[in-house]
């Protein structure tokens, strides 16, 4: 559970970074919201082979 909730926290700090870029067109926050959101992969795919795991386990 706890990747589960560090997922939830790197989404809502992305959300800080979407609104920069889009909203305020900021060049940065558009390169940290790319680099979050290659972060958000990785991590979704360890919770995936996580739950897989899990899951064969029973």
């Amino acid at each position: 559970m706890n990747k589960f909730e560090e997922l939830k926290a790197l989404v809502q700090g992305l959300e800080v970074e979407a609104e920069k870029f889009y909203a305020k067109g900021n060049g940065a926050a558009g390169t940290r919201l790319r680099k979050g959101l290659q972060d958000l992969k990785g991590l979704s795919q360890e919770l995936r082979l996580g739950i897989q795991d899990l899951k064969n386990k029973k």
